[in-house]
């Protein structure tokens, strides 16, 4: 038996990958109905399929299956940057480069300016996926505490003085956030921006949500706060507005940037899916994604609230729920007795009733929020909505059941 031990890197350790990413692996292997409010995805029907393919068979030539630019196919910059003018982040050219989606854009951004050892601030609860890639290349993280504002700058500045040193960089997700679906207000974008050059900060600003507003009114963004900010390094996705498996998105950066963005990128893949970003520089062309949006919008509302009245009625006042004005999640606390119950226990159990989330501790990378979950409503039908819920209304009882049982 070889008992030799392999040579890894030291940030091998710091490859804690994905509890989200994971999940669907995990569903994959159950032999039972499952309804799944866990992996932040469009629905199924909400994917413009048809059209999809339609374009597929119309538009591709011997040039859409070679490398491309790895800044991105011109036609897709182009179509873009037209697309985004009419939108309240116009954009130029000389500030996007084309990603492999949004992750890509985090890895990006943790490559250019996290060293091992710097501290990067993040929401908490957060997208672990961000942090986690933030952990890959070496940082510290700093977890800032949420209210239905977002994150909560003002406790920023005394988190930092007692971790003794500034963030080299600050993660935030704006818009609908994931996982409370709570918005950065914009007293709090604006401090951010002020902390931010104070201590010399990157804001990375990763916002798939923010075309995906069906409520409320808009709220400015950073670009439109603090205009060609060289301390903005923005992070978008095709992911949430058209389709996850196309893996296209795009990074917003200085321009003085985009040339090590781009080098940056060429270490990484090359260049990103060449057909993909032909079928979605086509549909943009075509006109057709201000119709989509609008469509996504109305459906997206029509399901949080569904899951909203669901739980309502199988639930009342055994949680409370945030009231997102966008984007795919709730974030649920339990209430009173309940609060007993641990959410990675109550994971299990809703797993076997036939029902998926992903419990709160997923969502912080020091394990917090054993008392919360997160509800994915944008991918399930009202109808299927309600059959989850009432099979995580039946797991929460025999989780309680079980605390009570064991005192």
């Amino acid at each position: 038996m070889n008992t030799q031990t392999l040579p890894l890197a030291r940030r091998a350790d710091q490859l804690v990958g994905s509890i989200i990413d994971s999940s669907t692996s995990l569903l994959a292997q159950q032999k039972h109905d499952i309804v799944r409010f866990a992996m932040g995805a469009p629905a199924n029907e909400a994917v413009p399929t048809d059209v999809f393919r339609e374009i597929a068979g119309s538009i591709f030539d011997s040039e859409s299956f070679t490398y491309g630019a790895s800044e991105g196919e011109p036609r897709l910059l182009n179509q873009l940057v037209d697309y985004l003018a009419t939108t309240a982040e116009p954009t130029p050219a000389e500030r996007i480069t084309i990603t492999a989606g949004g992750m890509q854009g985090l890895d990006l951004a943790c490559k250019i300016f996290v060293d091992p050892g710097d501290l990067v601030a993040i929401e908490s609860p957060t997208y672990t996926n961000g942090s986690a890639t933030a952990l890959s290349y070496g940082a510290e993280l700093l977890e800032v505490p949420m209210d239905e504002d977002g994150m909560v700058v003002e406790a920023l500045p005394d988190l930092v003085n007692e971790a003794g040193r500034t963030p080299k960089a600050i993660y935030v997700i704006p818009n609908f956030q994931n996982p409370s679906g709570t918005t950065l207000s914009v007293a709090r974008r604006k401090r951010l921006l002020e902390l931010a050059h104070e201590w010399n900060s990157v804001i990375i600003d990763d916002d798939p949500y923010g075309l995906l507003r069906f409520a409320g009114e808009d709220v400015g963004g950073f670009h439109s706060i603090s205009p060609e900010d060289p301390l903005l390094f923005s992070v978008r996705t095709f992911s949430k507005i058209l389709a996850p498996g196309l893996r296209v998105g795009w990074v917003n950066t200085d321009p003085s940037l985009r040339p090590l963005v781009i080098s940056a990128k060429q270490a990484m893949d090359t260049c990103t899916n060449v057909p993909n970003q032909h079928i979605v520089a086509e549909f943009i062309r075509r006109g057709g994604l201000d119709e989509h949006l609008t469509g996504l919008r109305t459906e997206y509302l029509k399901r949080k609230q569904a899951m909203q009245a669901s739980l309502d009625r199988h639930l009342g006042d055994r949680i409370r729920s945030t009231d997102p004005e966008g984007g795919f999640f709730l974030w649920v606390t339990l209430q009173g007795e309940d609060a007993q119950i641990s959410a990675q226990s109550l994971f299990e159990t809703g797993l076997a009733e036939g029902v998926a989330f992903i419990p709160g501790p997923a969502l912080s990378p020091s394990g917090k929020f054993d008392d919360a979950l997160r509800l994915c409503f944008a991918s399930s039908s009202p109808e299927r909505i309600e059959e989850g819920v009432q099979r995580l209304a039946n797991a929460m009882d025999k989780e309680l059941a079980a605390v009570q049982g064991a005192r």
